[in-house]
């Protein structure tokens, strides 16, 4: 960085680089706008490049422009990152972990490795978002999150991916649905029945096994609703909307309104992963790293 350049000059090309707009910019900025515009052609100047293209009232960004904006967003962020933490080890705390999560990691997976990495770490700090798949690689890429739990076979080269659960799927059925797991035989039984499903959105490659399940079956399933929440599925299934096919990590244990059938004879399984980026630097995704290395799956 130039000795003249400064992170405020990056904030003010940031913020000029998204709006495509000077006024706006500066507005966003509380700052004048002959103000902003002579604070960016400075920065042009003292890196010897040029970072827009203005033509009368529109602004584009260069070629140049561009990639500073990439580079530079992620670095602020990751400069953002460190500072944080440099103050929570001022105020006691070891650090902080950002996880992002598909909803049957938060059954066993994950309350199990908070409490664990608890009694080695207490001052850290959790924060928690369920999310998709790929709005947790969007997040670890921008370092939103430092780690994810999906239902993914193949991520980005910069991600690491590390499965901590492979299991198998249940039907899940109403509690009067005829059939029960003395009589349930193979999936034929069902093939005349309406069935709710995780929308592929939640994951091609799940969404994909699970349409193995229905080939090796011989059928094609009737679907009548998809969703991304477990939630929603249950509420369907149990007011007779559908049946539906689960991990087995969602299996509840007390619900008086569904029941569950193991889907152990068949040879699909479906496999939760952790997922990171290479080049995060929080000290404390080591440590929890080797937590979960540790875990029998």
């Amino acid at each position: 960085m130039s000795n003249q350049t400064e992170i405020r000059h990056l904030k003010y090309f940031l913020a000029v680089a998204e709006d495509l707009h000077f006024r706006k910019a500066a507005e966003r900025l509380y700052i004048s706008q002959p103000g902003l515009s002579r604070q960016i052609k400075q920065m042009e100047e003292d890196l010897g490049i040029t970072l827009f293209e203005r033509h009368n009232r529109k602004v584009k960004l260069t070629k140049t422009g561009e990639y500073l904006k990439n580079e530079i967003s992620i670095n602020l962020k990751k400069l953002d990152h460190i500072f944080e933490h440099a103050k929570l080890l001022h105020n006691g705390k070891f650090g902080n972990l950002k996880l992002g999560y598909v909803g049957s990691a938060m059954q066993q997976i994950i309350p199990n490795l908070l409490l664990n990495f608890r009694n080695e770490y207490p001052d850290v700090l959790f924060s928690l978002t369920e999310m998709d798949n790929d709005k947790q690689i969007e997040g670890l890429l921008t370092q939103d999150i430092d780690l994810g739990f999906v239902r993914l076979e193949r991520v980005p080269r910069s991600v690491e991916i590390l499965p901590v659960l492979n299991e198998p799927f249940c039907l899940v059925l109403p509690k009067n649905h005829p059939i029960d797991s003395s009589s349930f035989k193979s999936l034929i039984q069902f093939k005349d029945e309406a069935f709710i499903l995780f929308d592929s959105k939640y994951s091609a490659s799940y969404y994909e096994k699970v349409m193995q399940i229905f080939d090796d079956s011989g059928f094609v399933p009737l679907v009548s609703h998809n969703t991304i929440h477990a939630s929603s599925i249950y509420k369907l299934v149990e007011n007779n909307f559908g049946i539906s096919i689960v991990p087995k990590s969602l299996q509840l244990k007390n619900d008086k309104n569904i029941k569950f059938i193991e889907l152990d004879m068949i040879p699909q399984r479906t496999v939760l992963s952790v997922i990171w980026d290479k080049s995060n630097r929080n000290p404390m995704l080591i440590n929890i790293l080797s937590l979960l290395k540790g875990i029998d799956n």
